[in-house]
């Protein structure tokens, strides 16, 4: 058995005071005070010491006596019993004091629960807001506006540079099975004609709209079959974006499929050189294509860039017609 844990003189400076845990001298030392626990009782045998060393009779682990019970005022040096501190002491200090009349012992910080890391809160992502869907599109080059009816969109997908806007989705053709569009709308500037006459040009552009849109496509197929016969439905004065236009619609009859509504328009640009803008309409007839009506809602639509109240429909008269 070895001495209990407390303050003895130090074997090594006998002037000042070392923590004995029990085990081994530590290296925890102070200035002489009031004892640990008290003096370790007579007959511990001294940490580290063979058998034959004399037993201690009272006192410190650094005082023992003789044989013949001579007191010698010598520090012995102990040898540790193990290198090992107890976690308590390796951990934090042991704290002595006075509370409610007893000793009293901190907990040494090794003892404290580990802390983790604080949990994480996931925060919900609020869910994108949709896009809207675009109600106009313009055409830059003209300076000018268009609205986008129910059932119409921006071009995607489309080889020709000036469609400004075609019927949502798209199906097979009836003939040499390439992709159709029920509906487009094309608009672009007359530079190769030295005509201004919006009737003129109208009228010089409606037959190569309808071949343009039902007998050969860009690569020369028929998706239709090609053209069997047209009819002249519609033709007038328009006004058009603040501007006198004049429009030509046929109706044309295809060798396959339901046919469908060709539409040449021409009126003067609100920029620039104010050369003829020629806007193309293209809509399959039967159940499946476009409303007619949407001709007149396209045209009544169509603004200056920039300006939101100047319209045309004024003396229009391209209602639906057969």
């Amino acid at each position: 058995m070895t001495p209990p844990p407390g303050w003895y003189p130090d074997p090594s400076a006998p002037h000042q005071e070392r923590w004995w845990d029990g085990t081994a001298w530590t290296e925890h030392r102070r200035a002489p005070g009031p004892a640990g626990y008290g003096a370790p009782p007579a007959q511990y045998p001294v940490p580290g010491q063979p058998s034959t060393v004399p037993l201690l009779t009272g006192g410190h682990p650094g005082q023992r006596r003789s044989a013949d019970g001579t007191a010698r005022g010598r520090a012995v040096a102990l040898t540790a019993a193990g290198a090992v501190l107890v976690a308590a002491i390796v951990g934090g200090a042991f704290f002595l004091g006075e509370d409610d009349g007893g000793p009293r012992t901190g907990t040494p910080p090794s003892s404290a629960a580990p802390t983790g890391p604080s949990p994480v809160t996931a925060t919900p992502t609020p869910s994108p807001t949709p896009t809207e869907s675009p109600t106009t599109v313009e055409d830059q080059l003209n300076g000018v506006v268009f609205p986008l009816p129910d059932g119409w969109v921006p071009p995607k997908n489309v080889a020709e540079d000036d469609v400004m806007m075609t019927t949502d989705g798209t199906y097979d053709c009836p003939a040499d099975g390439a992709v159709c569009r029920h509906g487009l709308v094309v608009s672009r500037t007359v530079t190769a004609n030295a005509e201004s006459s919006p009737k003129t040009l109208a009228e010089q552009d409606i037959e190569d709209a309808a071949d343009d849109a039902y007998d050969r496509d860009l690569v020369g197929n028929k998706p239709f079959g090609g053209i069997e016969s047209h009819q002249e439905v519609a033709a007038g004065p328009v006004a058009v974006a603040g501007r006198a236009g004049y429009y030509v619609r046929w109706r044309v009859t295809t060798a396959e499929g339901p046919g469908g509504y060709v539409q040449s328009m021409v009126f003067p640009s609100t920029v620039g050189t104010e050369s003829p803008i020629l806007v193309r309409y293209v809509f399959d007839a039967g159940e499946d294509g476009p409303p007619l009506a949407d001709m007149e809602r396209i045209t009544q639509g169509i603004r200056p860039v920039g300006d939101a109240d100047t319209g045309g429909g004024v003396g229009s008269g391209i209602g639906p017609s057969d």
